[in-house]
C-alpha cells in the first residue's frame, strides 16, 4: 500500500438531464475544468447502461463478466478521475436496483440519465496521479507519483 495526502480543490455540482450521457460527460468536465484528480458521486436515475459485475474467475489478466441495464434503474455511487495520458479516466462502481433486483458493479461504457441524475464532483489538489496500463490485467490501474526531495 501507497499513499499521498491532499487537500480538497473546487467542488462542481453537476445536475444531468433526461438522456445525457453519464460517464461522457464527467470525462467532459474533467478535460474543460483542468481535473487531474478528483472524486464523484453519483445518484439518480439511469438507463441503457453496461457494468461489469466481476471476473469470471480469480485469475489475471481478468475475462469482465458484463451485464446490460436495458431498463431505468435507481443509481448510487462513487468514482475516481485520474488522467491517463492526455486524456481523464474515471472509475465508478455503483448500485443500481429496480423492484427486488439489485446488481453492483463497474459502469463502464455508454449510460443514459433517466429523468435526473445529480453529481458531486470534489477536485483533489496537492496529489500527482495518473493511470498506466498494468501489464498482469490490461487495465489502466492508479499509480501516485511520488517525488523524492534530495538530502
Amino acid at each position: 500500500m501507497r499513499y499521498k495526502a491532499g487537500k480538497i480543490g473546487r467542488v462542481f455540482v453537476v445536475e444531468f438531464d433526461h438522456d445525457d450521457q453519464v460517464i461522457d460527460n464527467i470525462v467532459d468536465i474533467a478535460k474543460r475544468e483542468d481535473i487531474r484528480a478528483g472524486i464523484f458521486y453519483l445518484l439518480g436515475g439511469i438507463k441503457n447502461a453496461d457494468i461489469v459485475v466481476g471476473p469470471e474467475k480469480e485469475e489475471l489478466p481478468p475475462e469482465p463478466v458484463w451485464r446490460r441495464l436495458d431498463e431505468s434503474y435507481e443509481a448510487l455511487g462513487m468514482g475516481t478521475i485520474f488522467w491517463h495520458d492526455n486524456e481523464p479516466k474515471v472509475h465508478f462502481h455503483g448500485a443500481f436496483g429496480k423492484k427486488d433486483n439489485v446488481k453492483v458493479g463497474c459502469l463502464r461504457g455508454f449510460s443514459e440519465t433517466f429523468i435526473i441524475m445529480e453529481g458531486i464532483i470534489l477536485e483533489i489538489k496537492g496529489v500527482e496521479a495518473t493511470r498506466e496500463i498494468d501489464p498482469a490485467t490490461g487495465l489502466a490501474l492508479l499509480r501516485i507519483i511520488y517525488h523524492v526531495t534530495p538530502t
